[in-house]
């Protein structure tokens, strides 16, 4: 952060109480455990209490439920919610420091009778086909390809890298980062009499909702015939493969290398953990958590929390990893009761 932001002026934005100096600034955010003179710190979790006795972060953004009565050298604010506060003073930061771009670079192909919105960006080396349709304030970064009669909403940003397939539909306010692919052809292939596998022609598309994030160098594929659809405020990481004709419900979080095989059906307000593993082809009730490295091979058919693989309700899973560990002694004491008998 190059700006200089007031404990008061920051209490202002965040709707927080001020304990301490006002008038004290800072101009950078750190990690409490590595906090420093002139930065900025949050802490939401009780188990950090403890770095606030000593701490040389100059203010610190506290969620007001918290139990701390001890003294502290830095400055606090506190709020409801100091995740939340930090993420809406960060938003304001990064708008100042990166405003949206205006205009056309060159050298880049914009097709003959594609529109450009006035407060539109259009990167270096950007392919803008026939048919496509641009929202307003529309960022599209260098090398990104929108193929032919691909429709984007208003104040979504593309960054670098990043190919959206022929027909595919984006919709408001949506951020594609860097090298992600929209709308390849999903997995489809038949053997022949001869068992040589058959290319099956993937002629329909991919509709991505609203206030949808996607990280880099994902994948979501287009589907058979219908569509592939991303619901409304659904948020993905990096390195996601999507297979054709899957659906994800509004307000999932999907983190990094998941793969859902094809005509995977995910509700809405889910969480899949990092490398979860999902059969083709199958339901995922809304309210569903995957813990990291799940294997799913059937449907889930009760909201829950489930691990494992095959995944199973996550409190018999933990009880069966305590119990893993201490197979190889239970083996030796079951072999020495059989060689007793």
């Amino acid at each position: 952060m190059s700006l200089s932001f007031s404990a008061e002026q920051i209490a202002a934005v965040v709707n927080g109480e001020v304990r301490g100096d006002k008038n004290v600034t800072v101009s950078d955010v750190s990690p409490i455990e590595d906090a420093r003179e002139g930065t900025l710190c949050f802490i939401n979790d009780e188990k950090f209490l403890h770095f606030l006795t000593n701490t040389k972060a100059s203010i610190v953004l506290m969620s007001r439920s918290l139990p701390f009565e001890g003294e502290t050298p830095a400055t606090l604010i506190l709020v409801p919610n100091a995740r939340a506060a930090v993420a809406t003073l960060l938003q304001m930061v990064s708008e100042v420091l990166h405003p949206r771009k205006k205009g056309i670079e060159q050298p880049c192909f914009i097709a003959e009778g594609v529109e450009v919105p006035e407060d539109a960006y259009i990167g270096a080396y950007a392919y803008i086909a026939k048919g496509v349709r641009l929202g307003k304030g529309a960022q599209i970064y260098p090398h990104t390809y929108l193929g032919e009669n691909v429709r984007l909403g208003d104040n979504c940003t593309l960054y670098d890298g990043v190919k959206v397939y022929y027909n595919c539909i984006i919709g408001n306010d949506c951020i594609l980062h860097a090298g992600a692919v929209i709308g390849a052809d999903g997995f489809g292939f038949e053997p022949d009499e001869k068992g040589v596998n058959q290319k099956i022609p993937q002629i329909g598309n991919v509709v991505i909702d609203d206030d949808v994030e996607i990280g880099a160098n994902t994948t979501i594929d287009r589907s058979m015939m219908g569509t592939t659809r991303i619901g409304r405020n659904v948020k993905i990481d990096n390195l996601v493969q999507i297979g054709h004709n899957c659906e994800v419900g509004e307000s999932s979080f999907i983190c990094a290398q998941v793969g859902l095989a094809g005509s995977t059906k995910v509700g809405r307000h889910c969480i899949l953990a990092g490398q979860v593993g999902v059969a083709g082809h199958l339901s995922i009730p809304d309210n569903t958590i995957l813990g990291a490295q799940s294997g799913v091979a059937s449907t889930i058919k009760r909201p829950g929390m489930y691990m494992g693989s095959p995944a199973i309700d996550a409190a018999v899973w933990r009880r069966a990893a305590v119990a893993f560990k201490s197979l190889p002694d239970m083996q030796r004491i079951i072999n020495e009761m059989s060689r007793k008998q």
